[in-house]
C-alpha cells in the first residue's frame, strides 16, 4: 500500500446530483420537480405540518392529558419492598444503591403496599399515613 494507491472504499462516495443539465442526464428541463406549482418554484415552500390552508391534522385532534416534568424525579417504595432490604436505617442513599429508587430521584415515599414486620428507621423520606402507621406499629420511625 502506497500513500498513492489509497481509496475510498466501494461504493463509499456518490455522485452529486447535477439537476437541470440535459435530457440525457434524466434529470433535465423541470430537474425532478414537476410541472408547476409552489413546490416547483425556487424559495417556495411552506412549513411544516401546512395543508394548504386546510386546517392542519394537529389543530383538527383533540388536545388531551398531561405529562408533569417533575415527575421523574418523585420515586415510590413499598413496605414490602423495606421488608426484603432487611435493613434497620434506610436513607434515600440506601435505596438508590439497592436499585429500588432511580439515581436521579429527589423525593422517595413509602407507600402501604405489602406488610413490613422488621423495625426500620427511615430519615429524609416520606410516607403515607397508613405506610407511617404500619412502620410505627412494627417497632419503626419516620424522621
Amino acid at each position: 500500500m502506497e500513500l498513492n494507491t489509497i481509496k475510498p472504499a466501494a461504493g463509499a462516495k456518490h455522485a452529486r446530483r447535477r439537476v437541470g443539465r440535459g435530457i440525457g442526464s434524466g434529470l433535465g428541463k423541470t430537474a425532478g420537480r414537476g410541472h408547476k406549482g409552489q413546490k416547483s418554484r425556487a424559495g417556495g415552500y411552506h412549513k411544516v405540518g401546512f395543508e394548504g390552508g386546510q386546517m392542519p391534522l394537529q389543530r383538527r385532534l383533540p388536545k388531551r392529558g398531561f405529562k408533569s416534568t417533575t415527575l421523574k424525579y418523585n420515586a415510590e417504595v413499598t413496605l414490602a419492598d423495606l421488608e426484603v432490604l432487611g435493613l434497620a436505617e434506610v436513607d434515600m442513599l440506601v435505596l438508590k444503591q439497592h436499585g429500588l429508587v432511580a439515581e436521579m430521584a429527589r423525593k422517595v415515599k413509602v407507600i402501604k403496599t405489602g406488610d413490613i414486620t422488621k423495625a426500620v428507621k427511615l430519615s429524609n423520606i416520606g410516607a403515607t399515613a397508613a405506610a407511617k402507621a404500619a412502620i410505627e406499629a412494627a417497632g419503626g420511625s419516620v424522621a
